[in-house]
């Protein structure tokens, strides 16, 4: 089994339950732990695999409850930074179907520093990139940089998800867009959202999508389609996996969950050459990642949502 480094921001969702997605008429706040690649790597040692988190809390309360909860939930989290700045919050509120409206208040996870003495335990492991801040400027934004630098010299198997927040960029899409352009590039598997897919393309037909992303570089493509499914783009070959059907109550983290159980499965393969060959284990694949994504959308919060394997084989 394969360590799975994830590198980028653990954050303090306070999450509005049911009052809405508008935010500003939200209320009542709920504390829970999340961060796109925190999610991932919680979802990976969930379902028994090897979660590495790789990011920097404060140094303050909050930091201390993300870093129990990674703990708690097995990740690995003796590569995490301490910082005096305080830790990145959010603020996010649900509506009944479960969508929902973000903004960020950005704090420690920015100062992560790139680790040199980290090389030389990556080699042949996997890494995955999919911080909603990484391109956001600050120190992590250049460790983001050097590490994929390290995953293509040290034979990883690397993941990107860009994890687009239009809080986040606002009026600077085309600016998110050329940021995203080299990491799709050196990246063996690229997991998007519908709207991610057809922003980093410029095409609306998701198909169109996936076909200018592979010219950019990438090999294997996951769009997610939410209730639909995912569309799965390899080797020439276009197709989308079906999803179960849940009820929905909180959205949150389902994709982390996707790309965490995906890269779980890729893990515990003896070496990355069937991904890229067998598309038939790929789809088997992709099924249990739409699993894994389904059941996180029937509980509130990420990490507590995620599901655990047990879960997934019943």
């Amino acid at each position: 089994m394969k360590k799975v480094f994830c590198i980028g921001e653990a954050l303090i969702d306070f999450v509005a339950e049911r009052q809405g997605s508008d935010l500003s008429k939200a209320v009542q706040f709920t504390k829970k732990a999340g961060g796109a690649p925190a999610n991932v790597a919680c979802a990976i040692s969930k379902l028994g695999g090897k979660g590495v988190f790789i990011g920097c809390v404060g140094d303050d309360p909050f930091g201390k409850f993300l870093l129990d909860v990674l703990k708690h939930e097995g990740v690995d989290i003796s590569l995490v930074q301490l910082s005096r700045t305080f830790t990145t919050l959010a603020f996010v509120s649900l509506a009944d179907d479960g969508e929902r409206d973000f903004v960020f208040s950005r704090g420690a996870d920015k100062e992560l520093e790139y680790d040199h003495d980290l090389r030389k335990t990556l080699k042949g492991n996997i890494l995955h990139l999919g911080a909603a801040t990484a391109l956001l400027g600050g120190s992590l934004e250049k460790a983001y940089g050097k590490y994929l630098f390290d995953g293509l010299t040290k034979e990883m198997f690397i993941s990107f998800d860009p994890n687009y927040r239009e809080d986040l960029w606002k009026d600077e899409q085309d600016v998110f867009i050329k940021k995203c352009m080299p990491f799709i590039e050196k990246s063996h598997l690229c997991k998007f959202s519908k709207e991610e897919a057809q922003l980093l393309s410029g095409k609306l037909d998701i198909y169109e999508a996936c076909n200018v992303l592979h010219e950019v570089g990438t090999q294997v493509i996951t769009v997610t389609l939410g209730s639909e499914g995912t569309l799965l783009s390899a080797r020439g070959k276009k197709k989308i996996i079906p999803s179960i059907p849940v009820k929905p109550v909180d959205t949150t983290g389902a994709g982390d969950a996707f790309i965490g159980c995906l890269l779980n499965q890729i893990s515990n393969l003896g070496n990355f050459d069937p991904v890229f060959e067998d598309f038939a284990l790929l789809e088997k694949m992709v099924a249990l990642a739409n699993k894994a994504g389904a059941i996180t959308t029937t509980n509130f919060g990420a990490i507590v949502a995620l599901p655990t394997k047990e879960q997934l084989e019943a």
